[in-house]
């Protein structure tokens, strides 16, 4: 089982900078990929960015391509989201998922290829 508690939403202008945390309890933390997804109320949930579970591996949606960087700690069980050059679309509800596997699947912008969500933080950017 793996527990995941996302952290460090907020609200920021637009080109500001946010870094989310997703702190994981559960010993196989460190042997799982790891992702972010978002979602804007009343839309699906978006592949944000995900993470093998040694991190040699991200994937990004083009979307966030070259503004966002996900990285990860299993040291510390926690993997993060960097976020820069915001812009009021990224506005969303972002999610810390956690699959069961080493490696993210060649389905890794599916929700259903995720086993573990966290409850979610808000990140809202202002024009």
């Amino acid at each position: 089982q793996v527990q995941l508690v996302e952290s460090g939403g907020g609200l920021v202008q637009a080109g500001g900078s946010l870094r989310l945390s997703c702190a994981a309890s559960g010993r196989t933390f460190g042997t799982v990929a790891m992702g972010w997804f978002r979602q804007v109320s009343g839309t699906e949930r978006e592949f944000v960015a995900g993470i093998n579970w040694k991190g040699g591996t991200t994937l990004y949606a083009d979307s966030v391509k070259g503004r966002f960087t996900i990285s990860r700690d299993n040291d510390k069980n926690t993997v993060y989201l960097q976020m820069n050059s915001l812009k009021p679309e990224d506005t969303a509800v972002y999610y810390c998922v956690a699959d069961r596997r080493r490696y993210l699947s060649s389905n890794y912008y599916d929700t259903r290829e995720y086993d573990y969500w966290g409850q979610g933080t808000q990140v809202t950017v202002s024009s």
